[in-house]
């Protein structure tokens, strides 16, 4: 159960960090907000090395290319769903957000050329049934498509990142995942965030920072799940975001969801546990 529960954090930590970066947005670009996130990964990569020697591993990559593309696709990724969040609910973003695994499986299949149970391809197909149970009234009045494109980026983004993790599980490390997510982004989202800039308060700031403690946790979740467990067996578990979006959405801005988001996320509650027990290691 290593990978499923290292997933389930991951999952716990992106959503909390979505909607902190859900907060934001109201008053920074996104290039600003992901700058921020990656400056304070390498700050803490740097404090930690400084404390302690050769802390998380080496740096040093065989497959530079490889970390290179999965650098611009967490890039992708944060962007959009930061765009997306900015105009729907947390809970309405991540229903888009739920192709992703779909997408996960079909990348798994064909670039790495791992195996899928036919079962889990049938409870993924049952939890996408979920998925548009609670999309469905917002889709019959036209709902927010613009918003809805950049979370469907978003998930192929976020997809792509999982198979890159996945590729890369022969290069363990924090520090090298750490180094490679973050040194690559920070200069090429920095001309943006500079020509968008606007000087945070200390609270704000302080915010802005906590994205990069959450998003550095998320990631290293992610990657380690990947590492211990197939996406046959973790891909249906990424529709259990979908509970933690709904809680925040209450908690936070007193959006409670319908009747329908209701009879949906029950629907994919149902497909991610039967597929944990159908599905493989």
């Amino acid at each position: 159960m290593r990978g499923p529960l290292l997933l389930l954090a991951a999952l716990a930590l992106f959503a909390v960090l979505d909607a902190n970066s859900k907060l934001l947005s109201g008053g920074y670009h996104v290039s600003q907000v992901l700058a921020f996130r990656y400056a304070v990964l390498l700050g803490l990569l740097v404090l930690a090395r400084l404390v302690w020697r050769n802390a998380g591993g080496g740096l040093e990559s065989r497959r530079p290319m490889s970390q290179l593309l999965r650098a611009g696709f967490m890039v992708g990724s944060g962007t959009g769903f930061f765009m997306a969040l900015r105009s729907l609910p947390l809970a309405e973003g991540y229903l888009v957000y739920f192709t992703a695994p779909f997408m996960l499986l079909a990348l798994f299949r064909v670039l790495l050329k791992e195996p899928v149970p036919a079962s889990t391809w049938g409870w993924c197909g049952v939890g996408f049934l979920g998925v548009l149970t609670a999309l469905w009234p917002g889709l019959s009045v036209g709902g927010s498509w613009p918003a809805y494109a950049w979370a469907l980026l978003g998930a192929f983004c976020h997809a792509m990142v999982l198979v890159m993790n996945r590729s890369l599980r022969n290069e363990p490390g924090v520090a090298r995942l750490v180094f490679w997510g973050a040194a690559p982004a920070l200069p090429a989202l920095m001309p943006w965030a500079l020509a968008e800039w606007v000087t945070p308060s200390w609270p704000d700031a302080i915010a802005l920072s906590a994205n990069g403690v959450l998003a550095g946790g998320a990631m290293l979740a992610l990657a380690a799940a990947f590492r211990h467990a197939s996406a046959g067996r973790l891909a249906p578990l990424e529709f259990s975001a979908l509970i933690y979006a709904v809680v925040l959405d209450v908690a936070v801005w007193g959006v409670w969801p319908s009747a329908w988001v209701w009879a949906g996320a029950a629907i994919v509650a149902f497909a991610g546990i039967m597929a944990q027990r159908r599905g493989g290691h």
